[in-house]
């Protein structure tokens, strides 16, 4: 079957690059001829080897200008947020996928199957081609595009339902805030439950004996320039644009290796952060809660992986916090995105938290000298490694996630995830914790609120307390829950069957 994926972005960094190209990997694996356009100028490999299928990424020429949801860096391109693009901006950038698109089917003699990602723009751009097609929504075309400003982008929303075979979203929470931007029956019937996968080979669990080793083996790696790719992919250039320098979005290889370097050396447990170095990510929360986990277990350390506007201020904060110098961590409370080029908002949670520090703070923040350290980006095939010699990750975004993939992979090492309990995340808990015995099934999640920071520090504490056959046996849990809900096989069997319209064999999303 020949199956395009349009996904205008990397495939490298984020959920839904990552989403992309591990879906690609499944379908080739499948057997299937993927045809995947985006804009990623030096693509990993996705086919994996000796795949009966084969991955050909497509790479428009869209003149350079980016439209995106958060505002970032990437590599070549200016960058605006859809709300800042003109409507010409916006014409030009819908009229240059869609004549690539067309093109494109034109010359692979038609397509079986499509799937556009996000609900602007990808399948207007598939339905301006003349395809059927499934959605697949995120959930940040949602929260930062589409609903803040339905007067200009609703009508691009229910242009992309309107062309869709089927909507798939990753929880019952992104199907609610669905019906915020387009709420008719028509549309509501093609929802179904879509989330996404885990690759469980890689994201498999590591002996304690043998996690020192693996991650000094990843570090040598990063310094060679060695990667774990997952196969050969072909490359279309005919329409692409020429490579421009690198910018800011590259990453920085040695201090990468230095800090895995520094996590394998550890002498006491591991718990890891792995996302967007930005304010809704939270972040803050774990930062400030840490000297808390470290009195309690002494020798700990914990790797901050990951990029973002929030970077430098995160690390000023934890330096000033070893120190004994709250006066970053305050300023961060006070400010919030100020820091990261938006407006001041005080960050609520965190200023609690301050305003009635636990006694003895300030000497424990002190005493955790040493314990924190930031990689930078990680691959998603390198990333595997550091999570899987975790014994926790922690997951505290305060903004609505579409689905808890982060801590679904977690899970998948046997390292438990504690996630905030709401959105997609608090989903993906709930399914956790309903197989997980005894006390571990309260560990999984944390409400956010007032004692957010000491609500991780207790469940991360509560966890590493756990006597070791309690631990080992919650660990099979957490496997054994991932490898039967959430596998890249599956996602790409629904894929396929709401790209047709075969949607009575998919779940429908439950919406609290």
């Amino acid at each position: 079957m020949k199956v395009l994926i349009f996904h205008g972005y990397l495939l490298r960094g984020t959920g839904s690059n990552v989403y992309n190209a591990s879906l690609a990997a499944a379908l080739a694996g499948l057997g299937h001829e993927v045809h995947l356009v985006c804009q990623d100028r030096e693509p990993p490999a996705l086919a994996p080897p000796g795949a009966p299928g084969s991955v050909t990424v497509h790479r428009p020429d869209i003149g350079g200008l980016l439209p995106v949801y958060v505002h970032d860096t990437y590599e070549g391109f200016e960058v605006k947020t859809f709300a800042e693009l003109t409507d010409a901006e916006l014409e030009i950038y819908l009229e240059s996928n869609v004549t690539a698109v067309r093109d494109l089917v034109d010359s692979l003699g038609g397509v079986d199957a499509a799937l556009a990602n996000h609900l602007v723009m990808g399948p207007v751009i598939l339905a301006r081609a003349g395809l059927h097609y499934a959605i697949k929504v995120h959930g940040s075309d949602l929260s930062y595009t589409v609903i803040p400003d339905l007067g200009r982008f609703g009508p691009y929303a229910r242009e992309a339902c309107d062309g869709a075979a089927g909507i798939l979203v990753g929880s019952g929470h992104i199907a609610a805030r669905l019906r915020r931007a387009v709420d008719d029956p028509v549309t509501n019937a093609k929802v179904r439950l879509g989330p996404p996968g885990v690759d469980t080979e890689r994201f498999a669990p590591l002996e304690v004996e043998a996690r020192a080793e693996r991650l000094r083996e990843l570090a040598a790696g990063l310094r060679l320039g060695a990667g774990e790719g997952l196969g050969g992919n072909r490359v279309d250039e005919t329409q692409a644009a020429p490579n421009p320098p690198a910018t800011a979005w590259d990453r920085d290889v040695e201090q990468a290796a230095d800090a895995v370097d520094w996590f394998a050396d550890a002498n006491g447990p591991r718990v890891i952060y792995v996302g967007k170095l930005i304010v809704s990510k939270g972040v803050d929360l774990l930062l400030a809660s840490w000297p808390l986990i470290t009195a309690a277990n002494p020798g700990a350390r914990l790797l901050i992986v990951g990029f973002g506007t929030l970077d430098p201020v995160l690390r000023g904060v934890w330096d000033g916090l070893a120190s004994g110098d709250l006066g970053s961590l305050r300023e961060l409370a006070e400010r919030g995105r100020g820091l990261e080029d938006g407006a001041d908002e005080r960050l609520e949670m965190l200023s609690t938290f301050l305003a009635a520090l636990p006694p003895g703070y300030e000497e424990a923040a002190r005493a955790a000298a040493g314990s924190v350290a930031f990689s930078g980006r990680l691959e998603h095939d390198e990333v595997a490694t550091p999570i899987a010699a975790s014994d926790s990750l922690v997951f505290p975004s305060t903004f609505p996630e579409a689905f808890g993939m982060v801590a679904a992979e977690a899970a998948a090492t046997g390292a438990l995830p504690v996630s905030a309990h709401h959105s997609g995340a608090a989903e993906v808990s709930r399914e956790l914790a309903a197989d997980l015995p005894g006390a571990a099934a309260g560990l999984v999640s944390f409400a956010l609120g007032d004692d957010a920071v000491q609500a991780i520090a207790s469940r991360v504490n509560g966890w590493l307390a756990l006597p070791q056959p309690e631990r080992v046996a919650a660990s099979e849990s957490l496997r054994g829950t991932c490898e039967r809900l959430w596998s890249w096989r599956g996602v790409a069997g629904t894929v396929l069957a709401a790209a047709q319209g075969e949607l009575d064999g998919l779940p429908v999303p439950h919406e609290d």
